[in-house]
């Protein structure tokens, strides 16, 4: 199935701000799912609010598109009520980890089968360019003129910690790992997380003078390494990149489906 063949065409042209990293997130999504052969009625899509939740107004999947931070608490209801399907959900790095932080530890404890998709862009773009939980020490914001003194999580060892059992980093500028990683993510069973670091020039990158989009997608070029390269000799503070959690362990719906069935074998032998 063509790409397009999954797109909206009357919601467009898009919202986001023109060098937004969003789009090509979207691109390499479409991509993974087209090279996987998944037909529209097996995808749902579940979004909260903010620039990235868009994405679910895009496609021409089963969308929910949801109230702040409840992504995953929406979709963990539909992968109960439906195990079969492949749910997918895009969020912001606030959107996931600010008012959505509880839901996605209890998401990755569980290991239930979803696959959420954070672009961190290290900013709340939709509401005016504040700080987010993944901006940063030192950083400026519309909340922080004089820059932050937060530190902000590592969403790959977050998700090691709460039990996550597929996690991997990529950036914008990595448009095939993009697509390599969803995809991946998309196939196993459990809890996976996809942390897509993506520009957004409108508001993080003009408080904080990293210059135009082009030249944000080139910081992600030069601050970032494979896992495994030797790059980082050079540079002990570049941020690594590829997957660093992939292990199999009991997937929630499953386990809660042994419980049914075990329930009502009790109940019959009444």
């Amino acid at each position: 199935m063509p790409v397009q063949d999954y797109i909206r065409d009357r919601f467009f042209p898009h919202i986001w701000c023109p060098g937004c990293g969003h789009g090509i997130v979207l691109n390499g999504m479409l991509k993974a799912i087209e090279e996987l052969g998944l037909s529209k009625n097996e995808i749902v899509m579940v979004s909260g609010i903010g620039c990235s939740s868009r994405i679910s107004g895009y496609v021409d999947f089963h969308t929910l598109h949801t109230i702040h931070g409840r992504a995953l608490a929406f979709a963990s209801g539909v992968k109960m009520s439906r195990p079969e399907l492949n749910l997918i959900i895009p969020m912001g790095d606030g959107d996931a980890l600010a008012i959505g932080g509880n839901h996605f530890i209890h998401a990755a404890r569980r290991n239930i089968d979803l696959t959420a998709i954070i672009m961190n862009n290290r900013i709340y773009g939709m509401t005016g360019g504040q700080f987010s939980p993944l901006s940063g020490h030192g950083i400026k914001a519309s909340t922080a003129p004089y820059s932050t003194i937060d530190h902000d999580f590592d969403i790959m060892e977050l998700a090691k910690s709460a039990g996550a059992t597929f996690a991997a980093r990529t950036t914008t500028f990595h448009i095939k790992e993009i697509t390599s990683i969803i995809k991946k993510a998309i196939l196993h069973e459990g809890f996976s997380v996809v942390e897509i670091m993506s520009q957004c020039p409108t508001y993080f990158g003009k408080q904080n003078k990293l210059g135009n989009s082009f030249e944000m997608m080139e910081l992600f070029k030069k601050n970032t390494r494979k896992i495994g390269s030797n790059k980082k000799l050079e540079n002990k503070n570049l941020i690594e990149r590829g997957i660093f959690i992939q292990k199999e362990l009991p997937e929630y719906t499953n386990e809660y489906s042994k419980m049914v069935k075990i329930a009502m074998g009790k109940k019959n032998e009444r």
